[in-house]
């Protein structure tokens, strides 16, 4: 059976194959092997413009345009090539070394470097460079674009709505009103926060030998000052240089990024639950689309898929992303091969969290407010205004204000504006406060929400 979107195992190269395509660039295994090809080249053409490697003369500029083009036009086809050799080997990298050792002609200038590449490489200094730049890159190109559009989207929502008041609940219940503007701020604001941390994050990575010492290195020229030389190649692809690892580079910038991933995945599961519950409400309704389907029985369904998507791609997400950042900064002594089998499921965790960012997106471009559903909740919320009362009160120190509004209206059912109007009649404070406090409705008390949404 040849694989295809309907007999793949992971939905993520079935059903949303179309949906997480960014990111086969960066984590199949066609692209780490081009990634690995990549190291191997830069590292390869470092030594031979090494000084003091008196060895093997500086590259000719066609052997040099030769490596550059086996990097550049590296093919699926090559990449069969190098798993087929693996079958033999059993080793991913060292396939890729012999790989690329029948790639140089048969020269005298070939045969002089041949045994430079991977000189006193372990794979996995070959291998954490590869997932620093897999990270980074699809961090920059794919994922943090993705956030930045659910962002913009909560932004021009908040901005929207800003002035369409909504009764708020907490604990469920009815509590003193907002705007819907104003919920939708709150999480873009959450979510530019979390953007920044997961931004700042700097991808590290070592190039420093078996043990990362530099022995092997040191044994073939011990003149040569290892460490600056590798901080150059590693600063050079774009990464922040460790050097102080055991064979692995620890993986704690990994674990920082994988956990600012989920922190992010967890704001936005706050934010497909409170949009689905204001839906169920009436707050918002859905636009249909035409031939949508919303029940296989029920005609007049018109379901928040989009959020409930989000919110179980999300889910899966973080078990991911929480085990590789609980997982990958620890090694049993100098190196062992757990992390192996756990990093080339990284791409797993962004594709789900990718899916999850924008079945969210999709959703907000769906929802309009409805605010004949949203007034008539407020109207029918009058005892909200037991809080601006009472506190009025406290500062005109009338007796027991909190007192008298919680015997007034907690746990009674039909609060009415009359009601509220005939107490505040009675208070010994003066009139124009009593005048003020007659103004107020469920929904002009809002504070600043409606400020607060337009700023953010």
């Amino acid at each position: 059976m040849s694989l295809s979107p309907l007999n793949a195992l992971s939905p993520l190269d079935g059903r949303y194959i179309a949906k997480v395509s960014p990111l086969r660039e960066s984590f199949s295994e066609f692209g780490l092997i081009r990634l690995r090809l990549r190291i191997e080249v830069e590292w390869l053409k470092t030594l031979c413009a090494e000084p003091a490697i008196i060895d093997v003369p500086a590259l000719s500029a066609d052997t040099a345009l030769l490596l550059d083009s086996l990097v550049a036009a590296f093919s699926e086809s090559d990449a069969r090539e190098v798993k087929d050799i693996e079958t033999r080997t059993n080793h991913d990298v060292k396939a890729l070394e012999y790989w690329l050792r029948q790639r140089l002609p048969d020269s005298e200038e070939a045969r002089r470097v041949t045994e430079l590449i991977h000189f006193a490489c372990t794979s996995e200094d070959i291998n954490n460079l590869c997932y620093a730049l897999m990270v980074d890159h699809s961090r920059a190109q794919t994922m943090l674009p993705a956030l930045d559009r659910v962002i913009d989207k909560l932004a021009t929502l908040a901005h929207e709505l800003a002035d369409l008041s909504m009764l708020a609940r907490t604990h469920g219940q009815a509590a003193s009103p907002t705007s819907l503007g104003k919920e939708m701020a709150n999480f873009a604001a959450r979510l530019r926060r979390a953007r920044r941390r997961l931004a700042g994050v700097r991808a590290i990575g070592k190039f420093n030998g078996a043990v990362g010492n530099y022995s092997a290195h040191l044994a073939a020229y011990p003149g040569i000052d290892w460490p600056a030389l590798s901080r150059r190649f590693v600063e050079r692809l774009g990464l922040e240089f460790n050097p102080y690892t055991t064979q692995i580079e620890p993986h704690d910038f990994l674990a920082e990024i994988f956990d600012a991933y989920a922190a992010i995945n967890t704001t936005i599961v706050g934010l497909d639950r409170d949009v689905w519950g204001y839906i169920s409400l009436g707050y918002f309704k859905q636009r249909t689309k035409p031939g949508e389907v919303g029940s296989s029985t029920m005609p007049h369904k018109v379901n928040p898929i989009d959020f409930e998507n989000s919110e179980g791609n999300l889910g899966i997400a973080n078990a991911l992303l929480e085990h590789l950042s609980a997982k990958l900064p620890i090694s049993r002594w100098q190196r062992d091969l757990s992390d192996s089998t756990v990093l080339r499921n990284v791409g797993v965790a962004l594709g789900h969290t990718l899916l999850g960012w924008d079945s969210c997106l999709s959703g907000l471009t769906r929802v309009d407010a409805n605010p004949i559903r949203l007034g008539e909740d407020l109207d029918q919320a009058w005892e909200v205004l037991a809080e601006p009362i009472q506190t009025v009160m406290r500062r005109y120190g009338v007796e027991q204000p909190y007192e008298q509004l919680k015997l007034l209206t907690r746990g009674r059912d039909g609060i009415t504006r009359d009601a509220l109007h005939a107490f505040i009649d009675t208070l010994q404070i003066p009139e124009a406060e009593k005048k003020r406090l007659r103004e107020l409705t469920p929904s002009n008390y809002i504070g600043l929400a409606a400020r607060l949404a337009r700023e953010v």
